[in-house]
């Protein structure tokens, strides 16, 4: 693991980012927001926070997860 990555940045400190909600987000608020135009990170923030820290991951790293979802390996 590397641990000499910067902080991550708030979402202010992304300008440019165009953050996206998934459709199956529900009502009750508990949501995250993702940002795919950004190079080389995809930025992920609550979106309760939208001023507040957004997690950086590798794409890969992001996809790997994302695929993992899909094909129900976590559980809620």
């Amino acid at each position: 693991m590397n641990t000499n990555l910067p902080p991550s940045p708030s979402a202010v400190e992304l300008p440019g980012a165009d953050w996206f909600k998934s459709s199956h987000s529900g009502a009750n608020g508990d949501c995250i927001e993702v940002a795919h135009n950004i190079q080389g990170i995809v930025p992920v923030r609550d979106s309760k926070n939208p001023a507040g820290p957004a997690l950086k991951f590798q794409p890969a790293a992001y996809s790997a997860f994302i695929s993992d979802v899909r094909e129900g390996r976590y559980t809620a």
